[in-house]
């Protein structure tokens, strides 16, 4: 797969097949659009593209919103794309100049003007251009108006898969993996590095490697405990995630933590890269009378993870 980042510099590609969105997680729903995408390429004779923008139209479109998570980094994105048998992702800055454009300039300025398209996949409820004028209708006149085809993937077709971004944001939050991943169609991921925390795991019999340099969009699941498998530089482990505050530990300003206790691993990962794959959630967070206990339920959720990784 090519990676283009200017539309004026995106030459030479053979009968351009678009299709045309975030694509945050490139879920099941994402891949229902780009497999008809890659099939009429395949027939045109042409080259399948998607066209989408980086930053996330609502980071320029509402900068003091900070509410957004995204269920792929940038990375991620691309090597999701690329395993889906995408020929060009082509990635351009989203600005508030390009949000104003009108639904005729953008199709004939930037579809036909700039890429060439030959062929356009695009779901039944697709809006674009300025304040969303633009809809399927126009897109078939405009088509037939500048030469070129529009496939509708119709409501039944997308509503049978049922999956949205948000929905998978949502699952996560609420700290229901499996049907995240259900809907993902592959196990939702948290990429950081390794940092030195405060080593209270050791102390209890499970140490934890920190994670840090986690992407600042990047959705992090619900409060709780997960099974996960953990990929390394030497391979894949098994081992149990927390997400939390820590509740046992009090203090006056609670952080967040991400840490993960990778099992049968003696040595230090600090300043590795570390991919952690959620796998199940095994219960929520929860505040415990002392140490001796937490020490105990950490040892049922020992237990408990171990055993769901062996039945899977």
């Amino acid at each position: 797969m090519q990676v283009h980042t200017d539309i004026a510099s995106f030459k030479n590609v053979k009968r351009p097949v678009l299709t045309t969105g975030t694509f945050d997680g490139v879920h099941r729903g994402h891949r229902t659009i780009l497999e008809r995408l890659t099939d009429l390429s395949k027939r045109e004779e042409g080259e399948s593209v998607l066209f989408t923008f980086h930053p996330h139209p609502r980071m320029v479109l509402f900068p003091s919103d900070n509410d957004l998570k995204l269920l792929s980094t940038q990375q991620e994105k691309i090597a999701l794309l690329e395993a889906a048998g995408l020929d060009h992702l082509l990635v351009i800055p989203f600005s508030r100049q390009f949000s104003r454009m009108h639904a005729l300039e953008y199709v004939r300025d930037v579809l036909v003007g700039g890429i060439g398209v030959h062929a356009v996949v695009i779901g039944y409820d697709h809006r674009f251009g300025r304040n969303r004028e633009g809809d399927l209708r126009l897109l078939h006149q405009l088509g037939e108006a500048y030469d070129f085809q529009v496939e509708e993937i119709p409501a039944q077709e997308v509503d049978h898969v049922k999956v949205s971004s948000t929905k998978v944001r949502q699952a996560l939050l609420d700290g229901d993996v499996a049907m995240a991943n259900e809907q993902l169609g592959y196990p939702y991921s948290i990429t950081g590095v390794v940092v030195k925390g405060d080593q209270l795991g050791r102390t209890l019999g499970f140490p934890t490697a920190n994670l840090g340099g986690v992407d600042q969009f990047k959705l992090i699941p619900g409060d709780g405990v997960y099974a996960v498998e953990v990929e390394l530089r030497s391979g894949i482990q098994q081992g149990m995630l927390y997400v939390g505050e820590r509740p046992t530990l009090g203090g006056t300003e609670p952080e967040r933590k991400v840490e993960v206790n990778i099992f049968d691993l003696d040595r230090d990962l600090y300043g590795e890269p570390i991919t952690v794959r959620l796998l199940e959630r095994i219960r929520g967070d929860m505040r415990m009378p002392d140490l001796h206990a937490l020490k105990e339920q950490l040892q049922r959720d020992d237990a408990e993870v171990r055993h769901r990784l062996a039945a899977r």
